[in-house]
């Protein structure tokens, strides 16, 4: 592990999970998809999740997002307990503190890749013009020329999409990036840059975690660890 990551240990964990159960009810019973989970994951961290389809994956991310709530356990996220915030104080921290990146994009088509990477900010009392700079300044971050701003996101390639869809999720600066399969929908070489893209985010200061179930990307983190049957193990899954 590089001896910034080992630094940062010292620190206190921006996310920290202990003994997470997540049961499901429905009309054919109970399901229990997360067994006892605990993960810390330190200030500029590189974090990657791996496992095969149906281990967990997907609900753990889901939780660490703030998006879905353990039916057990303790979350503690930069050191507020999530189980005591309301659903105004975890709206904030979803849109303040955390930045979501998806594989499908996300990205509203008819609209530029300016605006869409000004949506987050549109509900906020930040004036236009702060909006449209801050959204530059996340651009050119990510690398996108600025020839591309005023394009449509229909008109850009997957990896130009995905660089969009990580600009957006950058916007309003949060300190933890979770990207959940950014380069599964992706060929190799835009993958890489994509890849790249997260490394210098975490060379800037960034937490990042990321779901995948690509060995080969999850050597790219700091460290990696696997969900099978729900249960948390270090190291990548290999299929």
């Amino acid at each position: 592990m590089p001896a910034r990551a080992v630094d940062a240990m010292h620190a206190r964990p921006v996310i920290d999970i202990r003994h997470i159960h997540r049961i499901f009810e429905s009309d054919a019973g109970l399901a229990h998809i997360l067994h006892d989970v605990s993960l810390s994951v330190y200030p500029g961290e590189f974090v990657a999740i791996t496992g095969p389809s149906g281990s967990g994956k997907s609900t753990l991310m889901n939780i660490l997002g703030c998006l879905d709530t353990p039916t057990s356990g303790r979350y503690l996220l930069e050191g507020l307990n999530v189980a005591e915030l309301t659903d105004d104080e975890l709206a904030e921290v979803r849109a303040l503190r955390i930045g979501f990146v998806f594989q499908s994009f996300n990205l509203l088509p008819r609209m530029t890749v300016l605006d869409n990477v000004t949506l987050p900010l549109a509900y906020t009392d930040v004036p236009r013009r702060e909006r449209e700079k801050r959204a530059v300044h996340a651009l050119r971050s990510v690398g996108l020329p600025v020839d591309h701003y005023d394009h449509r996101t229909n008109e850009l390639s997957g990896g130009q999409m995905q660089r969009v869809a990580i600009a957006r999720a950058l916007v309003n600066d949060p300190a933890i990036i979770l990207a959940d399969e950014p380069t599964g929908n992706l060929d190799s070489t835009t993958g890489r840059q994509v890849l790249d893209t997260f490394h210098a985010l975490k060379r800037a200061g960034k937490t990042i975690v990321l779901i995948t179930h690509d060995p080969g990307v999850a050597a790219e983190a700091d460290r990696a660890v696997q969900i099978r049957d729900g249960r948390i193990y270090q190291g990548a899954y290999v299929p």
